[in-house]
């Protein structure tokens, strides 16, 4: 049984990180994305098949994000050494190629159980989104089988739900009348 995420202050993380080019090792911790909103999400592993067709698509749209106050992290329990190595591998070898976010290495793995998205049995996380607001609190989380993709105009289409600041209806879209409480 997990507990109850939404509402509360997100868990705090520091983790190692490779920058979306794969030049630089850095760190990131929760407190880095405070005043910003956060796209926090996790992904299996690298050099999959489902993995890098929602990478890349958070990266083409990644201007979005900021235009919105919005960083994107990705994290996974690979190393950062192996997130290097599929940004820079080629797209033969299944590389992932340059992104215009940093993802970081959940080693421990504890990030991923402390966001309730560890499979203890293979080592590795479901996919899991979360979007943080800029004062840490976790506003949406959503975590689906491994097999399949999450989609990103519909994590677009969320945080600009919630950072309209009212109540959105089902299938919301920025411009659509927000409801009266």
């Amino acid at each position: 049984m997990s507990t109850r995420l939404v509402g509360r202050q997100a868990p705090d993380f520091t983790m190692e990180t490779v920058s979306g080019d794969g030049k630089e090792f850095g760190k990131a911790s929760l407190q880095d994305y405070k005043g910003k909103w956060l796209v926090f999400f996790f992904y299996p592993m690298d050099f999959t098949f489902v993995c890098p067709t929602e990478i890349k698509a958070l990266s083409v749209v990644y201007d979005q994000f900021k235009a919105l106050n919005t960083e994107v992290l990705g994290v996974s329990t690979d190393s950062i050494h192996t997130h290097r190595a599929w940004i820079h591998a080629s797209e033969e070898q299944g590389g992932l190629g340059e992104l215009a976010f940093p993802l970081a290495a959940d080693l421990t793995h504890q990030v991923s159980k402390d966001y309730g998205v560890y499979i203890e049995e293979e080592g590795v996380a479901l996919r899991g989104l979360f979007i943080i607001d800029p004062e840490g609190e976790l506003k949406y989380q959503v975590v689906n089988h491994n097999d399949v993709g999450r989609s990103v105009e519909e994590t677009l289409r969320v945080l600009q739900a919630l950072q309209s600041g009212g109540l959105c209806p089902m299938n919301w879209k920025p411009g659509d009348k927000i409801l009266n409480g």
